[in-house]
């Protein structure tokens, strides 16, 4: 269940030389991975260069540290290189706010919030659910970076971007939900070791399995006596309980959390008869539909009597904008690869996975399910490229490397708590005894009404659960989808919202 778990999000991310040393960007040679075992291992690669930007309405002048930090193991050895990106305004404050932002995937490089949200240039693209077109693409000023209250820092986690295992290291140690944790849990630690913050206020965020990544870190930060204790944990796109996002057969909470989100797509799409005009109030209906009459006929079954049935049969085709002779035929359960391809099958396209805002047009129209998501290949091209130049250019680390956008980890081990809890993988609770055990702990969830990777509802039910305090969780919610920030107005609005979040945290910023 878990890899094919694991597969559906990846299509929706120091041993010697601090990572912010200062000088000129390093000498050292350019070792492929493989061309290092069995042989000495190289000084990890540091590029450090000057900038200023205006963030925020405020003109910041900042350093920019791109370069590897190597991981060690109990010996001192480096196992592994983590490359990052530090952005550290000038002039020495010890109590300025950092954060430490990464994607998901499992197996995504940090290069989606990097180029696309919080960084300070970030790649222009379409904001109507076009697709991204070929290069040359816009790489512009980005005023929408927190530059002007935190300090940041863009994590790619070993097998994404430039970051690798190292010597005869195995890199399936870093790969799971908790040797992944632990991995960046050593990051943070070496990288507040070197630049002297460990009294600045700190936040940890992540989008879609990035989410997943904060919830198991924290439990490394915070878990043990040796706390790293945060300010805030930003949680873009979130995924937390992954059994309830399960299309296993009998699980019928994937039903009920996907409907909200079936909901928004097919107000988009004109699908809704008597379409109210605001898709929050639309979307506010579903849910207390779907937590009501639906989850309580999904429950009986085959016990459904046939007059219930007949009454959620045509509740569900108004939600869903999907016909009633559909619904009967699909048991009143309609999967979202389904739903993806049968939404539009009169217009002849299907609707995206990621933001289903997108359309795309298959081979032919017979299909159970699309070919492909329009919402991913629409963007793809144009990050990885704004990636690659950037970093290249400008930031001037180019390691003889490929970058990693996406895919570059393999069996994934989903273990935590040091058993198998594959049957129900629910990070959740690590975020409960968190805020339980940290008062001064806050949480941002931001979600897109269009995403199904990770859909908003999903993530309100897994964090409503008993354990989790409520009165320090905070929703924002936008009109885009996974990665809602593709949508310019969309960025502004995320942009505020977080620098709003840190700002409330950080007293008298």
């Amino acid at each position: 269940m878990q890899t094919k778990l694991a597969a559906s999000l990846l299509i929706a991310a120091i041993l010697s030389a601090p990572v912010l040393a200062q000088g000129k960007s390093s000498d050292a040679p350019k070792v492929d991975a493989a061309k290092e075992k069995g042989a000495e291992i190289p000084p990890p690669t540091v590029s450090v260069t000057k900038h200023t930007g205006t963030f925020g309405g405020q003109k910041i002048s900042y350093t920019a540290t791109a370069g590897e930090t190597y991981l060690t193991d109990e010996k001192g050895k480096p196992t592994a290189t983590i490359f990052s990106t530090a952005y550290v305004k000038d002039g020495k404050d010890p109590n300025r706010p950092v954060t430490f932002l990464y994607n998901g995937g499992p197996g995504s490089g940090s290069l989606w919030l990097h180029m696309g949200a919080f960084g300070p240039k970030r790649v222009a693209i379409p904001n109507d659910g076009r697709d991204d077109g070929a290069p040359p693409y816009p790489i512009v000023a980005n005023p929408y970076s927190l530059l002007d209250v935190t300090d940041i820092v863009f994590i790619d986690p070993v097998g994404t971007g430039f970051s690798r295992a190292l010597g005869d290291t195995d890199p399936k140690e870093f790969w799971g939900v908790t040797k992944d944790a632990k991995s960046i849990a050593q990051f943070v630690r070496k990288w507040l070791d070197a630049n002297g913050r460990w009294n600045s206020p700190k936040y940890i965020g992540g989008e879609s399995y990035g989410t997943t990544r904060s919830a198991a870190l924290v439990n490394e930060l915070e878990g043990s006596y040796n706390d790293v204790a945060l300010n805030g944990i930003i949680l873009i796109s979130t995924v937390l309980d992954f059994a309830v996002g399960s299309e296993a057969q009998g699980n019928e909470m994937v039903h009920v959390t996907n409907l909200p989100s079936m909901a928004a797509t097919a107000w988009y799409h004109g699908k809704v008869a008597n379409r109210p005009d605001r898709v929050e109030d639309f979307v506010e209906e579903a849910r207390q539909w779907a937590m009501g009459p639906y989850l309580a006929a999904l429950v009986k079954g085959q016990k459904l009597p046939a007059a219930e049935r007949a009454q959620v049969r045509k509740d569900l085709a108004r939600f869903t904008g999907l016909s009633e002779t559909y619904l009967e035929n699909a048991d009143l359960r309609v999967v979202p690869g389904r739903f993806y391809k049968e939404l539009l099958r009169d217009r002849g396209q299907t609707v995206g996975r990621l933001d289903s805002r997108y359309t795309g047009k298959d081979y032919d129209n017979a299909g159970e399910e699309p070919d492909n998501d329009p919402s991913f290949y629409g963007i793809d091209g144009s990050y990885t490229a704004a990636m690659n130049s950037y970093a290249r250019d400008e930031l001037k680390f180019s390691p003889a490397r490929d970058y990693v956008t996406i895919g570059g980890v393999r069996d994934w081990d989903w273990r935590i708590g040091g058993r198998d809890d594959n049957a129900y993988l629910n990070v959740a609770p690590y975020i409960g005894r968190a805020l339980r055990e940290n008062s001064g702990l806050r949480v941002f969830v931001g979600q897109g009404w269009y995403d199904f990777a990770t859909p908003f509802f999903a993530a309100e039910y897994s964090l409503s659960r008993t354990g989790i305090p409520q009165d320090r969780i905070q929703y924002h919610y936008y009109d885009a989808g996974h990665m809602m920030y593709v949508r310019e107005a969309d960025l502004a609005k995320l942009s505020n919202d977080v620098r709003g979040f840190i700002k409330a945290q950080t007293t008298g910023r």
